[in-house]
């Protein structure tokens, strides 16, 4: 399926350079705002206190928001739980303050709003330690992404395309990063949940773009390297155009509408989707054909299954 086709190859290897250098500097900021600033954990790294209340009927959450800002609590999440009478809050570690009385402030915090009364269901202390066993965990579940995506993508076209894939991937979780980092959006498990969503949605752009340039090279003998991937990459902008807008549809609607639950997760997403494309198409593709790309390769790999059934 196509919404258009486009009759010339658009010469996008002759602006390489421009692109990558675009990447480098983008990548170099992130970097820089991660190291100076740091990431807003929330309470699942940190440690904290999480409450789950209940109401007769379904209460305003913007007004429970509130009422936690004024007893000191901003970063308070609160969102609905299982129903839209039921109330999830969790709230940010204080020193010198136990639990059972953060846990009575807040309820003589709700009874002092409009409308029903809150029912304390239960709460529960998030400690550091399991907050540095989240982190960890995280951070084991990134790595092991990565080296599934190179193991994938040098078995199944050739090491080249995997160190470019991955360091294209890589620069958008760094950026995506480096957003976080820069206005202290609160880092939490649902983002890092969009954060691996983003590279395994890099990686398949990425195969569909080196696909076309395996198929190019067997194909077509007569055009260079950059004609190639220049070839490859205006082939697929229609299926591009119609995979990430239709994607980038369905995110944004879950940004404006999605309340404040879904915002950073969805955000997560579309800065990672509108760099997806970028890197997977203007930076991976310079870097295959940098480290040395050519349509030998592909035909060496043929001619040795040949050999291999003969």
């Amino acid at each position: 399926m196509e919404f258009f086709r486009i009759r010339k190859d658009i010469p996008f290897m002759k602006h390489a350079l421009v692109f990558n250098v675009i990447s480098l500097i983008t990548f170099l900021l992130a970097v820089f705002f991660l190291a100076t600033k740091g990431l807003h954990f929330s309470v699942e790294f940190t440690g904290g206190t999480l409450m789950e209340v209940s109401y007769a009927e379904p209460p305003a959450l913007e007004k429970i928001r509130e009422a936690m800002a004024k007893e000191g609590y901003q970063d308070a999440q609160v969102q609905n739980f299982g129903s839209a009478r039921d109330v999830l809050i969790r709230l940010p570690n204080r020193e010198g303050m136990e639990t059972g009385k953060v846990s009575d402030k807040v309820l003589a915090s709700l009874s002092t709003l409009d409308g029903p009364k809150a029912e304390l269901r239960r709460v529960e202390f998030v400690g550091p330690q399991v907050g540095k066993e989240l982190a960890s965990d995280g951070a084991m579940a990134l790595l092991l992404v990565i080296g599934g995506i190179v193991l994938y993508l040098a078995m199944r076209f050739e090491w080249r395309f995997a160190v470019s894939a991955i360091i294209a991937n890589l620069h958008d979780v760094i950026i995506i990063l480096g957003f976080f980092a820069l206005f202290q959006w609160e880092f939490s498990l649902p983002v890092l949940a969009a954060t691996l969503a983003v590279l395994g949605y890099s990686v398949n752009e990425s195969v569909v773009v080196f696909d076309r340039v395996r198929e190019t090279f067997r194909k077509k003998r007569g055009l260079t390297t950059p004609q190639v991937l220049d070839h490859a990459i205006t082939s697929t902008i229609s299926r591009t155009i119609i995979t990430h807008g239709s994607t980038q549809m369905m995110v944004l609607s879950m940004l404006l509408f999605g309340g404040e639950t879904l915002y950073y997760f969805s955000l997560a997403l579309t800065i990672g989707i509108c760099f997806g494309i970028y890197s997977s198409v203007l930076v991976a593709s310079p870097l295959v054909m940098w480290l040395g790309v050519s349509r030998e390769q592909f035909m060496q790999v043929k001619k040795d299954k040949e050999e291999a059934v003969v």
